[in-house]
């Protein structure tokens, strides 16, 4: 069958064959698969299936129909009220899925660790297009709650981009609320350390010659997220105050 290349990644070349998506197996691979099949068992349909390897030594996982929304520019569905309330019902029900298994080791869940539009399916469901899952797994890991409902708020807002601080509060408390965030006194520091985590990581990946962190140093991610770290220190009290 024809393989037709997907949009949208920086680090790997991912194809479509059929109705399967064909990837070279990640470093935690193992993990990712044993997520996924949990996922599987449980019956939720927020992630790909893992369907086995190819003769190339490729990853097959099944492919999601839908929207994914990995450019800048999207129709205004993907940012509206409802869709940022349906990302938030997405993490919390696959952190209640993995909270207390043996994925989740000593942490509260195992985190996604890198939820963004550009990572998450829409599909019109009758009123628009919505969130239906969550795609590129492969940062996955044991942590706490908070880790990814920040990295959430973080990126389906757009915090620092354009943002005025109103409506910053105001998605913040939309996003919080409908995951069910009861302390989020940290909130805001999480955020932060995220975001300066997430920089960091592209720059040094970047030093080193690796293909995926060159890639996002030369689209100017790095000094998109340093503005988007500098706006949020402008207004921290408010943004603290206003989400408590």
């Amino acid at each position: 069958m024809s393989e037709v290349p997907l949009p949208g990644g920086f680090a790997t070349t991912v194809v479509r064959v059929g109705d399967t998506v064909r990837r070279p197996p990640s470093e935690r691979a193992g993990f990712v698969r044993q997520l996924l099949d949990l996922f599987t068992v449980r019956g939720w349909q927020g992630a790909p299936r893992f369907l086995g390897i190819d003769d190339r030594g490729r990853e097959i996982f099944s492919f999601l129909e839908g929207h994914v929304a990995w450019q800048r520019v999207q129709p205004p569905d993907v940012w509206c009220d409802e869709s940022l309330v349906r990302v938030a019902g997405l993490v919390r029900e696959f952190h209640d899925l993995t909270a207390g298994t043996p994925l989740a080791d000593d942490q509260e869940v195992v985190c996604h660790n890198d939820l963004s539009p550009k990572n998450t399916v829409y599909r019109d469901l009758g009123c628009g297009l919505r969130p239906v899952a969550f795609l590129d797994w492969d940062r996955a890991a044991p942590g706490p709650r908070l880790r990814d409902v920040a990295s959430m708020c973080s990126t389906y807002l757009a915090l620092g981009r354009a943002a005025s601080v109103h409506a910053a509060v105001r998605g913040l408390r939309l996003m919080c609320d409908a995951y069910g965030l009861a302390d989020r006194r940290r909130l805001v520091d999480t955020i932060l350390w995220l975001q300066d985590r997430c920089w960091r990581e592209i720059d040094a990946a970047a030093r080193v010659g690796e293909p995926g962190g060159l890639r996002l140093r030369e689209a100017g991610v790095i000094a998109e997220v340093q503005a988007g770290m500098r706006w949020i220190r402008r207004h921290r009290d408010e943004l603290d105050q206003g989400v408590d």
